[in-house]
């Protein structure tokens, strides 16, 4: 597994083939594989400059992206532009500045089909968010991705509740609190 800041971009066009298999397969089949190749190497290029930028990929023996996560801090103020207004319309103002604002963001987690099944996805977002700032990160998915849905609660994370009547297509996980380390107990003399 490789780390990588915005020196990603060397491994631009590698990341953009996993990217486009992964989101062009179900439940993503209804995206243009063009468009969508043409839409992510344009945001790359843009996200690897971010604030906290950060990447996870892992590499087969022959060199392809056989998984990847990116991922960067959520800065202020909360953006409007892309899936944004539907964080702030499912959550409100309020939660998303004490939730997400200063949280690192993941942006997008993929692993090809070929490496699932492995505890890949598990490894890549394990690795990416050990540094979140005080353990906080966040992510949205789509509502109809089931089996991602499940893989973020089978991580432990979890949805805060919604506004009621505020259904968006989206769905808004924070990780899992970072595990507490329990006090000892003293030893009982024997």
């Amino acid at each position: 597994m490789q780390l990588l800041g915005s020196d990603i971009l060397t491994l631009a066009d590698r990341l953009t083939d996993a990217y486009v298999e992964v989101f062009t397969a179900p439940p993503w089949e209804h995206r243009d594989p063009a468009a969508t190749r043409e839409a992510f190497r344009e945001r790359l290029e843009t996200d690897a400059h971010r604030p906290g930028f950060r990447a996870a990929l892992s590499l087969s023996a022959s060199g392809e992206v056989d998984g990847f996560v990116t991922g960067w801090i959520t800065q202020a103020p909360f953006p409007a532009d892309r899936a944004y207004g539907k964080v702030t319309r499912r959550l409100g103002p309020d939660r998303v500045e004490g939730l997400l604002v200063g949280a690192f963001e993941v942006d997008e987690l993929g692993v090809r089909a070929r490496a699932r099944g492995t505890g890949l996805g598990r490894q890549l977002l394990s690795a990416l968010t050990a540094a979140a700032p005080d353990g906080r990160a966040w992510l949205l998915t789509w509502d109809e991705a089931h089996e991602t849905l499940a893989f973020y609660r089978r991580m432990g994370w979890h949805e805060p509740e919604p506004l009621p009547g505020h259904d968006t297509g989206i769905v808004v996980f924070l990780s899992a609190p970072p595990r507490a380390t329990r006090p000892r107990m003293p030893s009982v003399g024997r």
